[in-house]
């Protein structure tokens, strides 16, 4: 046990060490800075999704997936959904492949997106809700922890934590049970369908509509799933509340005098941000934003947007913009 141990460690030591090395090489190797924040946060997604593979693997509590979300969150808003999400980053490659088709992505109506941004806080209002309701039918000793949980037949955490499924994983089923490998294919929300619906030909039919239906609107819409997805719930919409006006710690700040309303900030947002625009000057505190950075990245003047997290700035616009980038 004391050699494994060794070992787990000696193997995270190495695992640390060499995402450290990329992180170095690509802010080193990458010259052209409209896309070296960009290649940063690509990378940063590789290792994530690998990351959380292996993690699947471990017999942990969904609870303590969900629970590390929302604690990153009230620090560094959605920084988890630009970043880090296994879904968002198959949107990202998505939406890289429309770009090599040379193929223009659409833009939803301000009032659509925003009217689809209001709509996850009611979609994560039923996940969370319906248990309580449809387990007050049927309350059981048993039921009663399933309902403490909220784990059981009615999986709302899995549900809030299917966009964190890879592709691949490490379970037996599918192709496991064939004896050919030891991991099966998956899709976010694809486990979900099956556990509500057990009727093999309609839950296939549901599942591969699923899937063609988010990769459409992916390709036509910029992490368009991330709109309205009740796992992306900010904690920064508490700052509107007083008491919480200092949530998040992570935010992007904008110098009125340096902006000339060019515009730029609202094409490169990937979830259709206007406040970033709009807004006279000071932290951003949308709920909406991804912190993905696109803006600050993309900002053709000087510290006219910068990230500071806790007062300290992290990231600032330079003048460095080529038009032929902007995406």
């Amino acid at each position: 046990m004391y050699e494994a141990l060794l070992g787990t460690i000696f193997a995270s030591t190495v695992a640390i060490g060499l995402i450290i090395a990329g992180i170095l090489v690509i802010l080193i190797w990458k010259k052209d800075r409209t896309r070296k924040l960009s290649y940063l946060r690509l990378y940063i997604q590789i290792v994530s999704l690998v990351a959380l593979f292996y993690s699947f693997t471990l017999a942990l509590w969904l609870s303590v997936f969900l629970l590390a979300i929302f604690v990153a969150t009230l620090f560094s808003g959605r920084f988890f959904c630009g970043w880090i999400c296994p879904f968002g980053f198959y949107m990202d490659i998505v939406s890289m492949i429309r770009k090599k088709l040379g193929i223009r992505y659409w833009t939803l109506p301000d009032r659509v997106n925003s009217i689809l941004n209001k709509l996850r806080y009611v979609i994560a209002a039923v996940i969370l809700i319906s248990p309580l309701l449809l387990g007050a039918l049927t309350i059981t000793p048993a039921s009663e922890v399933q309902l403490l949980f909220l784990r059981g037949p009615y999986r709302s955490l899995n549900i809030l934590l299917s966009p964190l499924e890879p592709l691949i994983v490490p379970w037996t089923g599918g192709l496991a049970d064939l004896g050919v490998i030891d991991w099966s294919f998956s899709y976010p929300y694809a486990r979900d369908i099956m556990a509500y619906i057990d009727i093999p030909i309609v839950t296939s039919i549901i599942i591969y509509t699923f899937i063609a239906l988010t990769l459409v609107s992916t390709f036509m819409f910029r992490r368009f799933w991330c709109r309205f997805c009740p796992t992306g719930i900010s904690l920064a919409a508490a700052n509107k509340f007083k008491a919480f006006s200092w949530a998040p710690l992570l935010h992007i700040n904008k110098t009125e005098e340096k902006c000339t309303k060019c515009g730029i900030c609202k094409r490169v947002c990937p979830v259709q941000v206007t406040d970033v625009y709009e807004q006279k000057g000071g932290d951003i505190r949308t709920s909406v934003c991804l912190n993905c950075m696109r803006c600050v990245e993309m900002c053709p003047y000087e510290d006219c947007l910068k990230v500071n997290l806790g007062g300290k700035t992290l990231l600032r616009s330079r003048n460095w913009l080529e038009p032929s980038n902007i995406e």
